[in-house]
């Protein structure tokens, strides 16, 4: 149907964890409450790469078009030091070790993930089975385009 949903924001959530850095824009290191740090890809939104100059076997890698702007965003709704909730959905970690989760501001309980996807900063990316919110990225993917926010403006080539 078009029922539209709402994204999950119930305001103060109880934090599970401290920003200690932002990678990009669907990556940030949280510190957890266990004290252990640890790299989290946010579920569903794919943003643009940034610059990565070439390390080990990985060759360099140009910014891709909005990548710098999706990270600069990312950084301004959970800067350093932001306690946030991260919640994990059935797959735990992805093939490169990082915790797979949905992030949440702990101050107002802003749904991150969604946010960026709404402000246009992202592409929506589901690999089953963590598709607990995959309609509601969808939706926040479609009202973006429509309103040409971001990416949606931006990177038309």
């Amino acid at each position: 149907g078009d029922e539209v949903v709402a994204p999950p924001t119930t305001g103060a959530v109880e934090a599970n964890g401290v920003v200690e850095h932002v990678v990009d824009g669907d990556t940030i290191d949280v510190t957890f409450d266990g004290g252990q740090e640890e790299r989290v890809r946010l579920i569903g939104i794919d943003t643009p790469e940034v610059e990565h100059a070439a390390s080990g076997s990985r060759p360099a890698q140009e910014a891709e078009c909005f990548g710098p702007e999706a990270s600069v965003y990312t950084e301004s709704l959970v800067p350093v030091g932001t306690p946030v909730r991260v919640e994990r959905d059935v797959v735990p970690r992805d093939d490169y070790g990082r915790v797979l989760g949905y992030v949440y501001r702990a101050s107002d309980g802003i749904f991150v993930n969604y946010e960026i996807m709404r402000q246009g900063y992202a592409q929506p990316l589901t690999i089953p089975p963590n598709v607990t919110f995959s309609e509601l990225m969808l939706q926040a993917s479609r009202d973006a385009e429509r309103d040409a926010a971001g990416l949606w403006s931006a990177c038309r080539g």
